[in-house]
């Protein structure tokens, strides 16, 4: 067939148009071929031999069969085009490697028209000419060493076009699988990828909700309450994330037995553990509905057709092939395995699946967001909202790692990776405290297993606390104290004093505890304003010398006397400050001992009425405020609108 010689396609028939008569049928699939014996039987020698046993037997309705294949010669008049067709020969390919599609190929193969290969078609076209034997001893320059060629020197030199072949395998077994195909594709794909850098292929999982790491110092979008920065993040708060190598989705594309040996192949070598992560990762995107975010609020069709027990198969072996640890880790990689663990709640994944996701997101707890933490809980077993005990799990998981990497980065005898988990630990506390479900004793124990050193500031932890005190008004006294023992008052700011100072649901013993360090903070700050206007003064104070020769510069102008004066005034409000701050530790000395014996006279009921026995003797009344989690400041109750704080010495003291 030359160049001016096309086929044409009637139907499911396909004919050659050379003019002249075809003199044999091929029927392959649903696809029949009106063909020609000599350009096939000169390239395929299983052809020839058909054909060649066909005409040796003198009978013209004999049918051969050898090996799934069906000859017959059948006498047929077929006028198509104006043109005669007889046909002597009829075969029937009952299972051709890649269909009639390939065939097609292979026929214009033999009738030299030039093909196009591609990583597509080159393994059907190689199998097809191993199953058509179309070998170099039958035929020069014949399709299996033109396939082998293209795939040694074309195919394989690329990651893409390797995994492209090796997904068209899959329609193709076991004769890929014996020729070793499959096998060459898997090897050049783990040599690519063992030799990338991760950073190049970047993270492939993006997500529109997602917080990166690099706006966590940002203070405009921490969560305040009552003006106290609590280290939590403001939800929808995102940046984008690169997106990764096109090569992830042709594997993606994979089924999952052929995936599997690939990630076997992959642990096997020295393949970097990130290249890995991002591999599995990126399939169960793919593949396990539900995971991100983004396939939960849309689930394509091919998706939502896998069974549940599929589902399960994939998801326990995507996470029992992660990587534990991972020289790169990213909010985005965090959140996703979070979505994991999700799914595999769910799905009622195995212990060991579990437990397994549970120490690698541990790991890098550090980048999990407040968002991330909050689990729903879906055990029966447990009531509260959020499944507290994963949480803590994980946090301890990170504990333990964090000693055995011996953070050598801290500042101050502290890590800030500690600091920062701690921050975001001592927000979900704050999320979680409402829950009416959340026991006293399972609320103490997560907010203890938390080290002191991860908390610069208690104010985020005073926070928890107040909102759980707030929810559980039924709590016992001594459950009360045993929670608020907790806080350690020399680390809330003076905002967090001030309004635990007037916090009506602290227990006695906490509030006194709070005046103290509130009147010890009030302390060193005036001393440390005596102390700066003090070498202020000193320092702008002229020695003898050259005090006279400066006003003889200035006579007349007055400058010396006006710093002067200002200098008395400056003295005098020294003075006054240094009265005030005796008044009050006189008075705060006067409260310690009424308090003392209002405690011995109530006994068990003292937390009642001392507010009141204390306005009675000094005069100052406490109002009665509570803590609104959501607003910056503090709601008076009584008058029902926002009251302002008094400067620091009005809540020791009314005049």
């Amino acid at each position: 067939m030359t160049a001016s010689e096309k086929p044409s396609t009637k139907g499911q028939a396909w004919f050659c148009t050379t003019g002249l008569p075809s003199d044999i049928v091929v029927e392959v699939e649903d696809m029949t071929f009106h063909l020609h014996k000599f350009p096939l039987m000169s390239k395929s020698r299983k052809i020839h031999d058909l054909i060649t046993e066909q005409e040796t037997n003198h009978s013209s309705a004999a049918r051969i069969q050898p090996a799934g294949t069906e000859t017959q010669s059948v006498p047929e008049e077929i006028e198509e085009d104006d043109e005669i067709a007889e046909e002597h020969c009829h075969i029937t390919f009952a299972d051709f490697p890649g269909g009639s599609e390939t065939f097609e190929i292979a026929a214009k193969f033999c009738y030299g028209v030039k093909i196009d290969l591609s990583s597509s078609n080159v393994v059907s076209l190689r199998c097809a000419g191993e199953f058509l034997e179309m070998t170099e001893e039958y035929s020069e320059d014949n399709l299996i060493s033109k396939t082998e060629k293209f795939f040694s020197q074309f195919v394989l030199k690329s990651i893409k076009d390797s995994i492209r072949a090796l997904k068209s395998c899959e329609r193709l077994m076991p004769l890929a699988e014996t020729l070793g195909i499959t096998q060459m594709c898997i090897d050049s794909v783990v040599a690519s990828a063992s030799s990338s850098d991760p950073a190049l292929i970047g993270w492939p999982l993006s997500d529109p909700g997602a917080n990166d790491a690099t706006t966590r110092g940002s203070d405009s979008k921490q969560i305040l309450w009552n003006a106290i920065g609590t280290g939590g993040k403001r939800k929808g708060v995102s940046r984008g994330v690169t997106r990764g190598d096109p090569w992830l989705e042709d594997l993606a594309r994979l089924s999952f037995p052929v995936f599997k040996q690939l990630i076997l192949a992959l642990k096997n070598t020295d393949t970097r553990p990130e290249v890995i992560e991002c591999c599995l990762l990126y399939y169960a995107k793919k593949h396990i509905p539900g995971v991100s975010r983004s396939s939960r609020k849309s689930l394509t069709s091919s998706s939502t057709a896998v069974s549940e027990a599929q589902q399960k198969g994939l998801l326990e072996t995507i996470i029992l092939n992660l990587p534990l640890k991972s020289r790169s880790k990213s909010s985005a990689a965090t959140r996703f395995l979070f979505g994991l663990l999700r799914t595999a709640n769910i799905l009622n994944a195995s212990e060991v699946c579990r437990d397994t996701l549970e120490k690698k997101i541990g790991s890098q707890l550090e980048e999990a967001t407040l968002d991330d933490l909050l689990i729903p809980n879906y055990s029966h077993l447990n009531e509260t909202l959020y499944d507290v005990d994963c949480v803590e799990r994980m946090l301890g998981h990170f504990l333990e790692g964090l000693e055995e990497r011996n953070d050598a980065a801290t500042i101050d005898g502290r890590s800030p990776t500690l600091t920062f988990v701690g921050k975001q630990i001592d927000g979900y506390l704050s999320e979680i405290a409402s829950d009416a479900n959340l026991k006293p004793e399972r609320f103490y124990n997560f907010a203890h297993s938390l080290p002191e050193q991860a908390r610069l500031f208690d104010d985020g932890l005073y926070r928890a606390i107040d909102i759980y005190l707030k929810a559980h008004p039924r709590t016992s006294e001594a459950e009360r104290e045993r929670i608020c023992g907790l806080l350690d008052c020399q680390k809330l700011t003076l905002e967090a004093c001030t309004h635990a100072a007037q916090n009506e649901r602290l227990p006695l013993r906490a509030v006194i505890q709070v005046l103290f360090f509130e009147q010890l903070q009030l302390r060193h700050a005036v001393a440390g304003s005596f102390m700066s206007a003090e070498a202020a003064i000193d320092g702008g104070r002229p020695s003898g010398g050259g005090m006279e020769e400066e006003a003889r510069e200035k006579e007349g102008s007055g400058t010396w006397s006006v710093a002067e004066r200002e200098n008395q005034v400056l003295r005098l409000d020294m003075d006054s400050m240094r009265t005030r701050v005796h008044q009050l530790e006189r008075e705060c000395s006067t409260m310690r001992k009424v308090i003392a014996k209002i405690d011995n006279k109530a006994g068990p009921q003292g937390g009642r009425g001392w507010r009141a026995s204390l306005g009675k003797k000094f005069g100052c009344k406490f109002k009665t405020q509570v803590c609104d989690s959501r607003e910056q400041a503090v709601v008076d109750t009584r008058k029902g609108r926002p009251h302002q704080h008094q400067p620091p010495h009005a809540h020791a003291h009314n005049e």
